[in-house]
């Protein structure tokens, strides 16, 4: 269905909870929409056709940046005087979930994906674009969306036997019990169970990096050509065929947020998303001698044991201890006193070391 159609609310996912919000605003000049689209500006909404809308003066200056509407939101309109008139947000409702990244760039501010969804569809290829590492980034900061989440690993048809259970051997710990939908657009294999998660009023959203075949996997729960689709490139790299986030509503009633290809997805704040995806890595911490163990030489580390042993995977280790170093240095960024604390820390041990090479010239050198 296009976004220049007239869709109902309901058919868009409003729901008691967004409607008890809606109503506690007390505001007879608003009317409930849903954000569909956002390239540069909002386009929304409200059980009638599609239109345009920008932030009052109030939320362009008091929303943080991932706070502000974003694909999937619900929002309280004012709807101007003619059909075309640009609509004016004055509240975002508040979010069931949320897929919050940090966004590329030295201030790497949070910038939210997609809101309200109820199942993250990750979207990884069997012959290229199957990263463990990158699976567990994206299932952490799931874990702390609020929404749920379902592993597809598309372009099967590409694969022998063989080779798809060698990568399901390789993925398996990255996923911690959560089963993988086998799925090819081109011969049809798992689509049947991909739409059954898309019941009427529920909203999925896709995600992975370009060239996984979310363009191809939309067209096809679409039944349409909707979504350009593009080859890799010579060296395996993945197209941006999707360029913006757009919300669309399948011919079931399940209701599909499609966003481009992330290159990368900074972690900010998740850190119970990387305890409940690391929660082989912690329960063996929890055996180490000492609370703070660092786990690296000290008596009594239980990982350390693990690892020779091969009860625990060397990489897998790699991968948490980075994005626990990725979630500590968000949470410095955002946290002032927390910022302040830790250079308090490092004048602290910069000192102690200049008066210990005073008092061994040695082991100042």
């Amino acid at each position: 269905m296009h976004l220049d159609s007239c869709l109902g609310l309901d058919s868009l996912g409003y729901c008691v909870s967004f409607a008890e919000s809606f109503q506690q605003l007390a505001r007879a000049d608003l009317v409930p929409a849903r954000v569909i689209s956002h390239a540069g500006a909002y386009l929304l909404v409200a059980g009638a056709p599609a239109r345009r809308a920008e932030l009052s003066g109030r939320l362009r200056h008091e929303l943080a940046p991932a706070e502000r509407p974003t694909v999937g939101d619900w929002v309280a309109i004012a709807l101007g005087g003619a059909a075309d008139d640009i609509a004016t947000v004055h509240h975002v409702l508040p979010r069931r979930s949320a897929l919050v990244r940090r966004a590329a760039g030295k201030r790497g501010e949070p910038q939210a994906i997609a809101a309200n969804v109820d199942v993250f569809v990750v979207v990884t290829s069997a012959n290229l674009d199957a990263s463990a590492r990158r699976l567990e980034r994206y299932l952490a900061a799931i874990a702390s969306s609020g929404g749920d989440a379902v592993v597809v690993v598309n372009k099967i048809d590409l694969c022998g036997p063989a080779e798809l259970n060698e990568l399901a051997h390789r993925l398996a710990p990255s996923l911690r019990g959560l089963p993988i939908l086998w799925a090819s657009a081109a011969s049809g294999t798992g689509l049947a169970a991909l739409t059954e998660l898309a019941r009427p009023g529920t909203t999925l959203a896709l995600i992975g990096t370009s060239g996984v075949g979310k363009s191809s996997l939309v067209n096809c729960l679409l039944g349409e050509p909707r979504q350009d689709v593009r080859p890799v490139d010579d060296n395996d790299r993945g197209r941006h065929t999707t360029t913006r986030r757009e919300l669309l509503v399948l011919p079931g009633g399940g209701i599909l947020i499609d966003t481009p290809g992330m290159r990368s997805f900074g972690m900010i704040e998740h850190a119970d998303g990387i305890a409940t995806g690391f929660d082989d890595v912690l329960d063996v911490a929890a055996s180490c001698r000492f609370r703070d163990c660092r786990h690296t030489g000290e008596p009594g580390c239980a990982i350390a044991v693990a690892l020779d042993a091969g009860a625990l995977d060397a990489d897998r280790l790699a991968a948490y201890d980075k994005l626990e170093r990725e979630v500590a240095a968000a949470e410095l960024r955002n946290n002032p006193a927390a910022r302040v604390h830790e250079r308090q820390r490092i004048r602290a041990t910069n000192l102690a070391l200049r008066a210990r090479a005073k008092l061994d010239p040695k082991r100042g050198r």
